[in-house]
């Protein structure tokens, strides 16, 4: 289990492992968001090797955006242990019938982490795009709330009107913003965000950091070979776009497997 601190914690840490996962620390608590922690989600391949266990291990939750095989890989979320994974209700219940500890977390409601003030409730996401017909279809996103931050992990969507409204449902404007840029092709399917329209969302609700996630890591057997340097354009392409579009927006581009810090704004 991550290391309780006493008192409030003024900062978060967070580490991106590539594709859509990312570990946050922050009022003593450990989240992973959609973890892919092996090599391959089903035919797609990571670029690289798996990420380092020591930097998610002791995680004291997950949060699964949707159920597609890239953000809800049963072996994955099988090496975190017994925690709970967080999800829509529907997409819970798909995960307790895989032998998970599968959390429906219902619009309104949020999950307090034990001991802790760091909350968790989901958001509006649209990813309708092909749905699977032998799991649940519901896409959302979360926002985390802990320790004086405030987190938004967009999950999979595309530029719905309907995240104007998160800062209102998270009840605080959004410190960082965890916004896909990109895919495991050179070309989006519906239900994406490209580099310049996550800058746009970033504006739209007012992130004061951006890191950019579900780009550069993941491809089909082959393809990161054509065109030649697609996996690594979307990441950049969108501190470039957020230079445009969300100038008052830090954004943060990583490796897979770079931390960096937020402090609680003075």
């Amino acid at each position: 289990m991550a290391a309780r601190l006493r008192g409030t914690v003024m900062s978060l840490r967070l580490r991106w492992l590539g594709h859509a996962t990312a570990v946050l620390d922050l009022g003593g608590v450990r989240l992973v968001t959609d973890p892919l922690l092996r090599r391959r989600a089903g035919l797609l391949q990571r670029r690289g090797g798996a990420p380092d266990p020591a930097h998610w291990r002791g995680a004291d939750a997950a949060l699964v955006s949707h159920l597609h095989h890239d953000h809800a890989e049963p072996g994955s979320l099988r090496l975190l242990g017994p925690v709970p994974v967080l999800a829509a209700p529907s997409s819970a219940r798909w995960l307790v019938r895989q032998g998970l500890a599968g959390t429906g977390v219902r619009p309104g409601s949020w999950w307090t982490a034990p001991g802790s003030d760091v909350r968790v409730r989901t958001v509006p996401a649209e990813h309708g795009d092909r749905p699977m017909p032998h799991r649940p279809n519901v896409a959302t996103g979360f926002v985390v709330r802990g320790g004086g931050v405030t987190v938004w992990f967009a999950g999979d969507t595309s530029a719905t009107p309907e995240l104007a409204r998160v800062p209102e449902l998270a009840g605080a404007g959004v410190d960082v913003a965890l916004v896909p840029v990109g895919g495991w092709g050179p070309r989006l399917s519906g239900g994406h965000l490209d580099p310049v329209q996550a800058a746009r969302v970033c504006a739209l609700v007012g992130a004061r950091v951006a890191v950019p996630v579900h780009w550069g890591t993941l491809h089909a057997p082959g393809g990161r070979h054509l065109p030649a340097g697609w996996m690594d354009r979307a990441g950049p392409a969108f501190a470039a776009a957020c230079r445009r579009w969300a100038p008052g927006c830090d954004a943060r581009v990583l490796e897979p497997g770079e931390a960096t810090r937020v402090d609680t704004p003075r």
